[in-house]
């Protein structure tokens, strides 16, 4: 079926194509009588307008580009739905990619959405310091760049929604120390992200506080799957490091650990138990239930949806932080 256009309707009506536009577009120099005309003809043909012609007009493209490291689990899902709620009814449409945790796709895809002429790009960067450059001269540019979850070295100036990683590893450690857990092993994110070192440092100041720090107990990882959350295990195992429990740093690691533990007969929580970090829904769905620092993921992308709405209206406004609270959720995993 052929597509109808404002030519159709200025036919139909026998209306100068510029008047149907403006009619379209509710110019107040337009008489109320002549737009309502056009809006139903409109409707009656079924006329769709042209987005990127209008969005030309208007200077934006109402399209914000998001670049997240994975969406294999609902982490990134969620934090999405909040965005998409606080967005769509704005107009605004959403521009998906994935960086598949590699800095040089996350800088392909970057590159990609500002070739899209979004007006502005949420991120959750998949290294610390890997794109910075580009980072700032997407922002010099004019593009607004909105941060979540993991965020970029000190020396860029950016706005971001994060959670205090440190402190909520502090008091999840301290949870297990509690429970009479000495031996706790922590299986650390790659270094190259700002939260697995922040999270490390958390699990180290509790570990330090009770006397009960040992070096051996720390295995990093180069990936966040849950065959690099196995392989942490194994190598313990292994090295005959002795532990009682396990934090990780995020729930998938936390899983894989679970799942080597398990085959090999060593029950949870009664010989090991285990703890992370994230809190989706991977936490509850798996057996046992797994005890996690559970992030509000929709709440977060609602406020860097926010936190991007006032840049776009204010290409001036000053950087800010948005920090949100974290909870402990306890489970079978540790109970």
């Amino acid at each position: 079926m052929k597509r109808i256009t404002i030519k159709d309707l200025s036919k139909f009506l026998s209306l100068s194509t510029s008047t149907i536009s403006r009619a379209l577009l509710n110019d107040k120099n337009v008489n109320l009588e002549t737009r309502k005309r056009v809006l139903d003809a409109a409707d009656q043909l079924g006329y769709k307008p042209n987005l990127t012609a209008l969005n030309l007009k208007s200077g934006q493209s109402k399209t914000i580009g998001i670049v997240v490291p994975e969406m294999i689990t609902p982490f990134s899902a969620k934090v999405l739905e909040g965005i998409q709620n606080a967005l769509y009814p704005l107009g605004y449409r959403l521009v998906i990619t994935q960086s598949d945790e590699n800095p040089v796709i996350e800088r392909k895809n970057l590159q990609l959405l500002e070739d899209f002429n979004v007006d502005g790009i949420i991120i959750n960067l998949c290294h610390e310091t890997y794109n910075n450059d580009l980072y700032q001269q997407i922002m010099d540019q004019g593009t607004p760049l909105v941060f979540f979850d993991r965020i970029p070295g000190k020396s860029l100036d950016v706005s971001k929604v994060i959670v205090d990683d440190s402190i909520n590893s502090s008091l999840m450690v301290e949870y297990l120390i509690k429970t009479g857990r000495k031996r706790i092993a922590h299986i650390m994110g790659p270094q190259t992200i700002r939260n697995a070192v922040e999270r490390a440092n958390g699990y180290k100041r509790i570990m330090t506080k009770y006397n009960i720090f040992d070096e051996n107990l720390i295995i990093s990882t180069e990936g966040m799957s849950f065959g690099h959350g196995k392989e942490a295990v194994q190598q313990l195992l292994e090295r005959e490091v002795k532990f009682d429990s396990i934090f990780a740093f995020s729930d998938t690691l936390a899983i894989g650990a679970m799942n080597f533990l398990l085959e090999n007969n060593i029950k949870i929580p009664g010989d090991v138990a285990v703890a992370s970090f994230s809190g989706t829904e991977l936490s509850s769905i798996v057996y046992p239930q797994l005890t996690s620092v559970q992030q509000p993921l929709k709440s977060m992308g609602e406020a860097a949806a926010g936190l991007m709405l006032e840049k776009i209206k204010d290409s001036s406004a000053p950087n800010r932080t948005v920090l949100m609270d974290a909870e402990l959720v306890y489970r079978a995993s540790t109970l």
